[in-house]
């Protein structure tokens, strides 16, 4: 196998070899550290027995990383100019697939079914682009694969906000989607000055592992993630003002019978109400016909 490329002079060094310029509108920023991607596999807690998704494996430094702890990984790579690269860097991990694929568009469900054999336990591992994180995060909650945990490194201020409790800053829609299913830790923080090029902001790497039962079950989860969509539309407005916004003036005498029945005052904000909260007026909005 290949020597690490995890270092400042040997990243540099391929980057030369094949002529590769930065996109930044991909959002390319390349880990350059080995003790900060070695910590990446110890927090996915990866074996023989996992199977592996990389989203975005760029020059290849994290998936050498993952290729020797997991039995089989599958690295879904955006940018065609990468691929020459990853050959060289992968060479020798026969373990290891790239596929030029873009992760919000890819039939997760199919790519599985092609390149695992469903005996392991499947995980996804990744460096993602800042500037897509959530939208990564939730195509893959909502592919319905049996995910055991994702361990992915994020910019911190997303980290803050899957953390997030009620009453703070960062709570959201976002929070309470992910909450929903999954454990959420923060494994550890990590400097921008890791990365070449250097992003403008720190990053963190968050484990979320699914929960063995949903914090809450609700009667009809569309419902319940409009709701709490919709009552964070506007921050500063009262929870009152955004569910009249979401379900329309016409409502209102449905909407005060709802809030009553689920014992919640209508004068609050959405980042007073807990994950709980948000499932008692979802089912009384339901029980009511929205």
């Amino acid at each position: 196998m290949p020597e690490h490329i995890a270092n400042p002079s040997r990243t540099a060094a391929v980057l030369k070899r094949h002529g590769f310029t930065f996109k930044k509108s991909l959002g390319q920023n390349f880990l350059t550290n080995p003790t900060i991607l070695q910590n990446i596999v110890d927090a996915a807690s990866l074996t023989q027995a996992d199977d592996v998704i990389e989203v975005g494996p760029g020059i290849g430094a994290l998936t050498q990383f993952i290729a020797e702890n997991a039995n089989h990984v599958l690295a879904l790579e955006v940018d065609g100019r990468l691929l020459p690269v990853l050959a060289e860097t992968l060479d020798g991990y026969l373990n290891v697939e790239v596929v030029l694929e873009d992760v919000l568009k890819a039939d997760l469900p199919k790519l599985v079914a092609e390149h695992f054999d469903g005996k392991h336990n499947l995980k996804v591992v990744a460096n993602l682009p800042y500037y897509i994180t959530t939208p990564i995060l939730t195509h893959l909650m909502n592919s319905q694969l049996p995910f055991t945990s994702l361990t992915v490194m994020m910019q911190k201020e997303v980290a803050d906000r899957l953390t997030a409790k009620p009453n703070s800053k960062d709570y959201g829609s976002l929070t309470i989607a992910i909450q929903q299913q999954m454990d959420v830790q923060v494994a550890f923080e990590v400097k921008r000055t890791n990365f070449v090029p250097a992003p403008n902001v720190d990053s963190a790497i968050v484990t979320l592992t699914r929960r063995a039962e949903p914090l809450i079950t609700v009667n009809n989860q569309a419902s319940f993630d409009k709701l709490t969509r919709g009552a964070f539309a506007a921050r500063r407005k009262t929870l009152w003002n955004n569910l009249v916004n979401l379900y329309g003036k016409a409502n209102r005498d449905a909407l005060k019978q709802a809030l009553e029945t689920a014992d919640i005052d209508a004068k609050v904000r959405a980042e007073d109400l807990s994950i709980a909260e948000f499932g008692r007026l979802s089912d009384a909005l339901d029980a009511a016909g929205f």
